[in-house]
């Protein structure tokens, strides 16, 4: 039993070992299935959780990559915009206001937009949150000058924020003086307009007052008429159209800043209606705040709020306004270049193009522009029947000189040498006629151009020669017209072409100097030029004279028929008494203009004209360059005659002409004595025949002068004489003379003979006894004595003063019908009297003499017709000659200089 307990209980065992193995299998396997379930839990828990992530990684791409490529599309739609911006808003238009400064346009080019802030492209608060802080900022433009109107409303500082920036850059973008400002600020009495108000001291602001607006709005009305009227004139459609086609603008920008008010009247309304539909294409402008505007496309409107503004439709971040330090600099900087006056134009503008010169006919008159009337138009200057003559003025300073150069190249351009002849004299100091002339600096010259005068201020006598000049011209056609049956140059020229009848314009500048004083010279001047005014105009003759001012030009007080001859006047800025007396429009000018006049100065005649610059070297040497090439085979170089300047005897035409008989002696030879003050710069000859008193007296105390006469009249006639026969004594008794003598001895050679104090008492002893008889003729001998008063001493020790001088009268009366002269100087009459006999002695056997700082009242008695003397007053390397046998009255000459 116990084996069967034993064995049942093993087996039972065995049995719960089995069933104990199995379940443990059973559980380690399911716990392994567990362990794999759990795992593969695990994995499909975080593969799960994977794919939103995923998704939203790729989504995010996605919209990266969307928003990249919309952000690059963008910046590049920006960066065309802002270019565009910028070329539509230049330099002073829509720069930044810490770099902003004046960038005026040329003056065809449009002066573009003007920009008031920067387009807001995308809202900083909105989804993204990236704003537009990496984006280039886009300007917001407002058409204005040459655009339209603005239209501002909402934000009061905000509209004047705007105000200034329209303003300034508007005026940073013309010319100074280009734009000009109205402002109509009623409430604030123009306080919103402060900063501009330096434009005011030169014209460019002006400000209506309250009631005003109506006046201010008619006056732009008018102007809009004007310039359709006037500068468009039909032919353009707007100034911009205008200025592209001509290139330049003749009018100013004209912006009416209104700013609030009290409502307007039917009349206002209409006026500012008017302005808008018809402004912008004339240059006429609004900027107006409280002021309601008609819808037009002309005019943009500018709403502006606490956090924004738009313009028209378009949200806009408005520009802070400009710093108030900048407005007012650049306020003052304008107003002193424009009230400094405007650049003058181009001299190119006035001349024609280069095919075109020399292609105008005289015959009828001479037309030239002048310079560039308001409306861009050229003004046009004429001489002709009428207007005949020109009067010029203006102070120094203004341009005279500047305008006479433009007219003269004008003319110079159109007509040829054989339409035009120019005669200029210039009686205050200066050299700038002098380039008309042949130079050493440049030999070119004008072909036009036959005399030209320069520092003739003390030579009144060149001006009165000119003057003779010209009326012997006009008596030579007056009598050909005569002949030719016929009373106008025009006329003649068509019955005599093969004559040489070109027009003559006479240029006189400074002229009250050659009319001042109560002289003869004054009133022969003032006769010539009375005829020259009323009889020159049919002769083709004609006469511009030009003064700083006419006041005080006694010689043409009481001949108003002088005057009146002068219809064409020209007005310089600030000129007084050339216009009519009621005409005051030189007094408005502004520098490089004036005021051309072709009705004796009547304010209805009034035209403005701009001047162009002419003057300086550079600009008028291109012209006469190429004038001087155009030049005719037979042109000479203009004579030129300089106050300053001392003539050479080798250089005078009438001394190369002198030459000795083949055979012989000369029948009567001339002695020159210096150059007549003329047009034709011959010498003052004084003859000398086997005739009574052929005698010279050099009067005076200037050493140099008294030598260089009796040097050139010297040498004059021993280039008449061939060597070895004739006899030249030269006496030196002034030690200061004695390097001009002994010059002019050595020169002479075997012809000369010398003596000095010593020796002068037996020259005149065998010169007086070598006389012989009557109708005897030997040798021609010239007795050339310097400082012969100082042989008072030598006479007295040697034979005996009263012998002596007696010698010397014995000469003088009997020699010149022996051909024996004498050549002597006195420093002084009463010496020259003294030696001749004392104060009572007869002066007739000196026919001839030439005063040096000698007055008119020493010469008068025997000397001098009459008994006042010459009106002649001293100066230096001048002379008074009078011959009693050619003249009526003195002949001023100018001594030749040194021969060494």
């Amino acid at each position: 039993m116990a084996d069967r307990r034993n064995q049942l209980v093993g087996r039972v065992r065995e049995l719960l070992a089995d069933a104990l193995g199995a379940s443990r299998n059973r559980s380690t396997a399911a716990q392994t299935a567990l362990a794999g379930a759990r795992e593969r839990a695990v994995r499909v828990r975080r593969a799960a959780a994977g794919v939103p992530e995923r998704v939203g990684a790729e989504r995010d791409r996605r919209l990266a990559e969307i928003e990249s490529r919309h952000s690059s599309r963008l910046a590049e739609l920006v960066r065309r915009a802002a270019e565009a911006a910028a070329r539509e808003a230049p330099g002073a238009g829509s720069a930044d206001w810490s770099t902003w400064r004046p960038t005026p346009a040329e003056r065809a080019e449009p002066p573009g937009a003007t920009r008031v802030g920067t387009l807001r492209l995308t809202d900083e608060d909105g989804p993204t949150g990236r704003g537009t802080g990496d984006i280039t900022p886009v300007p917001a433009l407002v058409a204005l000058l040459d655009g339209g109107h603005v239209a501002l409303d909402g934000d009061p500082a905000g509209c004047a924020a705007v105000v200034s920036a329209l303003l300034l850059r508007g005026l940073g973008r013309a010319a100074p003086g280009g734009v000009r400002l109205m402002g109509y600020d009623p409430d604030r009495l123009g306080g919103g307009l402060a900063g501009f108000a330096p434009l005011g001291t030169a014209g460019l602001l002006t400000f209506v007052g309250p009631g005003g607006l109506a006046r201010l709005l008619d006056d732009l009305v008018e102007q809009i008429r004007r310039i359709n009227e006037t500068v468009l004139a039909g032919e353009h459609a707007s100034l911009r159209e205008l200025a592209a086609a001509t290139g330049r603008r003749p009018e100013p920008w004209r912006v009416a800043v209104l700013l609030g008010g009290d409502e307007l009247s039917r009349h206002e309304r209409g006026q500012l209606d008017r302005v808008v539909r018809a402004g912008a294409a004339c240059g006429v402008h609004l900027i107006v705040w409280g002021v309601p505007l008609p819808d037009d496309p002309s005019v943009t409107r500018v709403v502006v709020a606490a956090d924004g503004a738009h313009v028209g439709t378009l949200p806009v971040r408005l520009d802070p306004p400009p710093p108030a330090a900048l407005v007012t600099e650049t306020c003052r900087q304008i107003a002193a270049v424009v009230s400094a006056g405007p650049a003058p134009t181009p001299f190119t503008d006035l001349l024609p193009a280069p095919e075109q010169m020399w292609r105008e006919d005289s015959a009828t008159g001479l037309t030239a522009p002048i310079g560039e009337g308001p409306q861009g138009r050229p003004v046009l200057l004429t001489l002709g029947d009428y207007p005949p003559h020109a009067l010029i003025g203006g102070p120094s300073g203004t341009g005279k000189t500047n305008l006479i150069f433009a007219w003269i190249g004008a003319l110079a351009a159109r007509y040829s040498p054989a339409e035009l002849e120019f005669y200029l004299l210039d009686f205050k100091e200066g050299v700038s006629f002098a380039r008309f002339a042949k130079g050493r600096r440049d030999p070119s010259w004008l072909p036009h151009m036959r005399l030209v005068g320069i520092n003739v201020n003390t030579d009144r006598e060149f001006g009165l020669a000119l003057l003779r000049f010209l009326a012997e011209e006009l008596r030579r056609r007056a009598d050909a017209a005569k002949k030719h049956e016929v009373t106008k140059l025009a006329e003649l020229r068509a019955v005599d072409p093969t004559g040489h009848w070109p027009r003559i314009v006479a240029v006189v500048d400074e002229f009250q100097m050659l009319l001042a004083g109560r002289d003869a010279v004054a009133r022969e001047a003032a006769d010539l030029l009375e005829d020259l005014a009323r009889r020159g105009r049919s002769q083709g003759i004609h006469l511009v004279l030009a003064s700083q001012d006419v006041r005080g030009i006694e010689a043409l007080w009481g001949r108003p028929a002088l005057v009146a001859q002068f219809t064409l006047r020209i007005a310089l800025p600030k000129a007084l008494r050339i216009l009519a007396e009621r005409n005051d429009a030189a007094q408005s000018l502004p520098k490089f203009h004036a005021v051309v006049n072709a009705e004796s100065g009547m304010l209805e005649g009034n035209q403005v004209a701009r001047i162009p610059a002419a003057s300086d070297w550079e600009t008028w040497s291109e012209l006469q360059h190429r004038l001087w090439r155009m030049r005719p085979a037979e042109a000479a170089p203009a004579r030129l005659f300089d106050g300053d300047a001392i003539p050479r005897l080798a250089d005078a035409p009438d001394f190369r002409a002198l030459q000795a008989p083949e055979v012989g002696t000369p029948r009567g030879p001339v002695a020159l004595l210096g150059e007549i003050i003329d047009v034709q710069a011959r010498s003052a000859a004084l003859r000398l025949p086997r005739a009574p008193g052929r005698n010279l007296a050099v009067l005076g105390t200037r050493i140099d002068e008294a030598c260089a006469v009796l040097d050139a009249a010297a040498r004059s006639l021993a280039r008449q004489h061939r060597p070895g026969t004739a006899r030249f004594s030269i006496a030196c008794l002034d030690p200061d003379a004695d390097p001009a003598a002994r010059a002019l001895y050595e020169d002479l050679a075997d012809d000369a003979a010398w003596y000095d104090e010593e020796s002068v008492t037996e020259l005149m002893a065998e010169t007086a006894e070598g006389l012989g008889g009557p109708g005897t003729s030997g040798t021609p001998h010239y007795l050339l004595l310097f400082a012969v008063d100082a042989a008072a001493g030598a006479l007295a020790s040697r034979v005996g003063r009263a012998s002596g001088l007696e010698h010397l009268r014995r000469i003088l009366h009997d020699g010149p019908e022996r051909r024996t002269h004498v050549l002597a100087w006195w420093r002084g009459v009463a010496r020259m009297r003294a030696d001749l006999g004392g104060a009572g002695a007869r002066t007739d056997q000196i026919g001839a003499w030439v005063a040096l700082d000698i007055h008119g009242g020493e010469l008068s008695g025997a000397l001098y017709p009459g008994t006042s003397g010459p009106d002649w007053y001293p100066r230096p390397w001048r002379g008074l000659f009078f011959d009693r046998a050619v003249h009526r009255t003195g002949q001023t000459i100018i001594p030749y200089g040194p021969a060494r």
